[in-house]
């Protein structure tokens, strides 16, 4: 008989990284221009006016503004007002 315990392998030795997804940006909140507002799986926000969408349906800010969020024809939209008509 064996006088030590053999070396098994285990079955539940890996982990992945984590992905952060969620709202980073916040309605009425200053963004620079590609500054991530939204990282999301599929669209669940669509992008409004000076916000880009990545192939990952992150949603980014194009230029400097406040963030807005707003609902046209039961969609959520995310838009980016620049500053000089914000401050109108």
């Amino acid at each position: 008989m064996a006088h030590k315990k053999g070396q098994g392998s285990t079955r539940n030795g890996r982990d992945s990284n984590p992905q952060y997804r969620g709202v980073k940006k916040y309605d009425g909140e200053l963004v620079k221009g590609g500054s991530i507002i939204v990282r999301q799986v599929g669209s669940h926000f669509h992008p409004g006016q000076n916000v880009g969408q990545g192939r990952d349906y992150t949603l980014y800010s194009t230029i400097e503004g406040r963030v807005r969020f707003e609902i046209r024809n039961r969609r959520r939209f995310i838009s980016v007002t620049p500053l000089e008509a914000a401050a109108e």
